[in-house]
């Protein structure tokens, strides 16, 4: 598990908040989480984000003996792939 999540930066998981019940409280009344600065498209809290904000975190926790690592990445990238898909509507 050395290989780093392949992360693009592109905020569709910061933008797609109030999609999840485990997000939603990050909600600054808009969808979009109240950490996310929009003129940078960066987390403002990067280094102190919430567990459910950090995918290997989450991984190591929940999901390890569920999926490898290679099979989880794969899930969080379709779901990326989604919620790019909704913030475009």
């Amino acid at each position: 598990m050395s290989e780093a999540f392949p992360c693009n930066s592109c905020g569709a998981c910061c933008k797609s908040i109030r999609l999840s019940t485990q997000t939603e409280w990050l909600d600054r009344g808009d969808g979009v989480c109240r950490y996310f600065d929009d003129q940078q498209n960066t987390c403002t809290i990067y280094e102190n984000r919430p567990e459910i904000c950090n995918v290997r975190v989450m991984y190591e926790k929940h999901y390890q003996s569920q999926f490898n690592w290679s099979e989880f990445v794969l899930v969080n990238q379709k779901a990326c792939d989604a919620l790019l898909v909704q913030i475009k509507k």
